[in-house]
């Protein structure tokens, strides 16, 4: 793996504060239709599934995801759509009802503060905000080009009235704005009902499995190589993919391919995840407390993130990462890639890990380090 310096203005420029994120009420093609019309869209990393060319983009660098949010006032309603790649909510805040098929009478569930779902592709989705005005859901859409969405009939149909066209490749043409209105060819035809009635059925309990509680996480504590050490005891959780977990027995709630996998990271006061690094790229998004996160081995940068902030961490670079909070506190951890990460240490904390006993095995899982066989003299 070759060597990654960041610099301070790298470090700045991948950061992303809470109040840094950017609103677009006019991201998507059901922005005019009552009930849908007082959404506020947001595109952090990469610009997802938008389609509006004023939507602002915080960090578009290519991650192999994409992360946006959604903002919505209680009873407004995001309308029925389809994905070809993955979309994962993830529920920072408040209450909101998911529905799916192609008219949302499939099926329902609540998802509440804590709450990640990751929705199948190439089906119809929506959700409405059933809690308080400020309701908020992040996003993690899979790859970098997404490829866009496919809205139900009635709401391509329903926004032309209100003077809005989407045009195959995407775009939002606003006729009230005074953009001119595409040929019959260039626009969006809505789906057949042959082709709706082709798509996949995803009953009640089905979908359950595909939704992440707080309950429903599995915590290790012994998930990483430093957790036996000072400031090294951070716990995983693993809720899409295997991710980074050294743990051989842990499992994620959602194993399907994504394109990223998504980790819950939580520390006592403190204590975090000692100097590591890895081939993927990775977004740091902090769900509650103050954590440091400080890059590099020889000239090293620290930042300090509070609810909300996220950080870009290119692949490769070195990091660690510290609870500065006086209570235990959490964030997510988003990677690249469908596999697993295979984490990089630093000398020091395998050395100090193997005088505790531990060691990583030849599989990339932590083992006692007297079993695993290595060469002489080492």
């Amino acid at each position: 793996m070759s060597q990654v310096e960041v610099t301070r203005q790298e470090l700045e420029r991948r950061t992303i504060r809470r109040s840094d994120f950017v609103s677009c009420n006019q991201a998507f093609i059901d922005c005019r239709t009552p009930g849908s019309d007082r959404k506020e869209n947001y595109s952090m990393i990469g610009p997802g599934v938008t389609q509006s060319a004023n939507q602002v983009v915080n960090l578009r660098e290519a991650h192999g995801y994409n992360i946006g949010a959604a903002a919505m006032p209680h009873g407004i309603v995001n309308n029925l759509h389809l994905h070809f790649t993955a979309e994962v909510f993830i529920c920072f805040r408040g209450e909101f009802l998911l529905r799916w098929g192609a008219d949302g009478q499939e099926g329902e569930l609540v998802l509440r503060e804590g709450d990640i779902a990751s929705i199948p592709t190439w089906i119809y989705r929506g959700f409405t905000n059933i809690g308080p005005d400020d309701g908020w859901l992040f996003t993690c859409l899979g790859h970098d080009d997404t490829g866009g969405i496919i809205w139900g009939p009635s709401v391509l149909r329903e926004a032309e009235g209100h003077g809005l066209f989407l045009t195959e490749d995407n775009r939002l043409i606003d006729t009230v704005a005074g953009d001119e209105k595409p040929e019959e060819s260039e626009l969006k035809r809505p789906m057949s009902d042959e082709d709706i009635a082709a798509l996949t059925s995803y009953p009640v309990e089905k979908m359950r499995k595909r939704v992440a509680t707080p309950d429903d996480l599995e915590w290790s504590a012994r998930a990483l190589l430093g957790a036996a050490l000072p400031g090294g005891g951070a716990e995983l959780a693993q809720v899409i993919g295997f991710g980074m977990t050294e743990d051989r027995l842990q499992e994620p709630v959602i194993y399907n391919p994504h394109g990223h996998n998504i980790s819950w990271l939580r520390a006592a006061p403190g204590e975090g995840m000692l100097t590591h690094r890895h081939p993927e790229t990775q977004v740091l998004m902090v769900f509650d407390g103050e954590w440091e996160v400080t890059l590099n081995r020889e000239e090293e940068l620290t930042v300090t993130l509070g609810p909300w902030d996220m950080l870009s961490v290119p692949a490769g670079a070195w990091r660690k990462v510290r609870n500065a909070s006086d209570d235990t506190a959490s964030m997510l951890v988003i990677n690249s890639g469908d596999g697993r990460v295979r984490l990089d240490w630093d000398d020091e904390v395998v050395k100090a890990a193997a005088d505790a006993g531990v060691g990583v095995d030849h599989n990339g899982y932590l083992a006692p380090f007297h079993l695993i066989p290595r060469p002489v003299g080492k």
